[in-house]
């Protein structure tokens, strides 16, 4: 299975941290958060990753190279302009291929293990499925034996961790879009499934958000 880490945003709320430097370079436990993200991708078996590039991109490309450091094959989708989440996936989709692949945000922090995640889902799409954060009380979407939902009831947030299946994306909008409207559209039709996790993930998008996580791992 091949991965996909979203890195192209430009980190507004993050700044002035960001105003130099891309979010997926800055540090939590003492690494960049997109290192992190590489060792756990590699340590489940995944051996090539495509990561997409807008804001200060270049920076992301000096920092990790080929990923031959991290026993990865790193490719790069290098946007000229933003295209959002589902844009993004939409242009790497030629070299990602055509068997599902597994999409993660490079602005979380987790320890979830990616190596239990379904490598052939039985739907378009399998998300993973956390804890509303303060900032989000009302979750995004409802959970129900294994199906994602629309339902207003017991919602959870997405974690920005799933997997998703070239199909899923057949019929997207051309150009820049947020993921969100696709996958509510393919959620009301059934297709997508998840799960629950209670483990560790924090969403970094403010530098209290990194505070946080920081203070969090020194304590555990």
């Amino acid at each position: 299975m091949k991965a996909m880490i979203l890195a192209a945003g430009k980190g507004e709320r993050m700044r002035p941290l960001t105003d130099n430097m891309p979010k997926p370079l800055l540090n939590v436990e003492g690494q960049p958060l997109l290192v992190h993200h590489l060792r756990a991708l590699r340590a489940a078996g995944i051996q090539e990753v495509v990561i997409n590039t807008w804001y200060l991109g270049a920076q992301i490309v000096n920092a990790i190279g080929d990923g031959q450091e991290y026993g990865l094959k790193v490719h790069y989708s290098m946007e000229e302009t933003l295209l959002d989440t589902g844009g993004g996936i939409v242009r790497a989709l030629p070299i990602l291929g055509k068997e599902p692949f597994l999409v993660i945000s490079a602005d979380i922090r987790t320890d979830f293990p990616v190596q239990t995640l379904p490598a052939n889902p039985n739907a378009l799409a399998h998300l993973i499925m956390v804890d509303n954060p303060m900032y989000k009380q009302e979750g995004d979407f409802g959970l129900d034996k294994g199906k994602v939902t629309l339902s207003a009831h017991q919602t959870f947030t997405y974690g920005n961790i799933g997997i998703y299946r070239p199909e899923f994306f057949v019929n997207a909008p051309v150009g820049a879009f947020p993921l969100g409207g696709l996958l509510r559209q393919h959620i009301a039709n059934d297709l997508v499934t998840g799960q629950y996790y209670a483990g560790v993930w924090h969403n970094i998008g403010t530098p209290n958000d990194l505070a946080i996580a920081n203070a969090s791992a020194t304590a555990g």
